[in-house]
């Protein structure tokens, strides 16, 4: 029996184009805080987690990352192989590349110095506006976007 191949060409789409929820925008003094702890291009966990909190900041939302355990590689810029800044296969420094398009775009972006130290990174290897933080910060960073009634999302990945 032979299986029938796709009735669709390239380029066609397959899927429907229903937005099922309106397409919100920020109120005033709206927030967002994404906890990223996910490995660097390991996973989409991370990069997804950077362009969520991009659209984030389209939307109007004062938008924040907090980077923590080994989600802080993510921040590196000495990331790059052979050299610095180099990709070794395509996407290689994708969320380096969105991080540096998220703070342009006026989000805000922090890396815990324990999740750094764990791994042998310095703060000075950091992207530029990348702000180093304290361990004790992560938690004190929930509480002071939950009091602000900031969308607060979580990524977690071992």
């Amino acid at each position: 029996m032979e299986i029938p191949h796709p009735t669709k060409e390239v380029g066609e789409s397959i899927y429907g184009e229903t937005k099922v929820f309106p397409d919100y925008q920020a109120e005033d003094g709206e927030a967002y805080l994404g906890f990223v702890h996910g490995i660097t291009h390991e996973s989409s966990v991370s990069l997804v987690a950077v362009l969520m909190g991009i659209r984030a900041v389209k939307k109007g939302f004062d938008s924040t990352l907090y980077f923590f355990g080994i989600g802080s590689l993510n921040c590196l810029a000495t990331r790059g192989m052979p050299t610095i800044g180099a990709e070794i296969f395509p996407g290689m420094r994708n969320e380096n590349t969105m991080l540096e398009r998220f703070i342009r775009e006026g989000g805000k972006v922090y890396a815990c110095r324990l999740g750094l130290s764990l791994h042998g990174a310095r703060e000075e290897d950091l992207m530029d506006g990348v702000i180093p933080c304290h361990p004790l910060d992560m938690q004190d960073a929930m509480i002071e976007y939950s009091r602000k009634g900031a969308i607060i999302n979580t990524t977690w990945m071992f």
